[in-house]
């Protein structure tokens, strides 16, 4: 088992989404995530009634390998850290059991203020302590 704490971990992923060149932020995605880990996000309530609609049940996004995790990061990055309204931290509240670590993550103002957002990570991690596994709930 890796030597990093569950929120050791936790700190490092969120710190990933606010990475701010690209050069880094590629590094640090290889360095969280194994090469072939996937980015699965539950869509939000608004995305899900608008999949349904047009015939999907279950509706999921999903970002797989080094090169969709950037993209994701990235946009994510450009949408609500780059403008510089929003900073994303992760909770004091990280636990691992064996190879999963959970944590809660919060969107708050740059100025300050009560967050405007938040959600669930569920990671699974490998012998190396690299996430395979990364199952991402907003808005809980």
């Amino acid at each position: 088992m890796p030597s990093t704490t569950a929120q050791q971990l936790a700190d490092r992923y969120a710190a990933l989404w606010m990475e701010a060149d690209p050069k880094a932020r590629r590094e640090a995605i290889e360095q969280l995530w194994a090469e072939d880990a996937a980015h699965v996000l539950h869509p939000p309530v608004e995305i899900r009634e608008v999949a349904a609609r047009v015939g999907f049940d279950d509706s999921v996004l999903e970002a797989r390998g080094y090169d969709e995790l950037e993209i994701r990061v990235t946009r994510a990055y450009e949408e609500f850290v780059a403008p510089g309204e929003f900073t994303f931290r992760a909770r004091q509240d990280a636990v691992r059991l064996r190879g999963v670590v959970k944590f809660t993550w919060e969107m708050v103002p740059t100025a300050g203020g009560e967050p405007v957002g938040s959600g669930l990570e569920f990671v699974v991690t490998d012998a190396h302590g690299r996430i395979t596994a990364d199952y991402q709930f907003p808005g809980l």
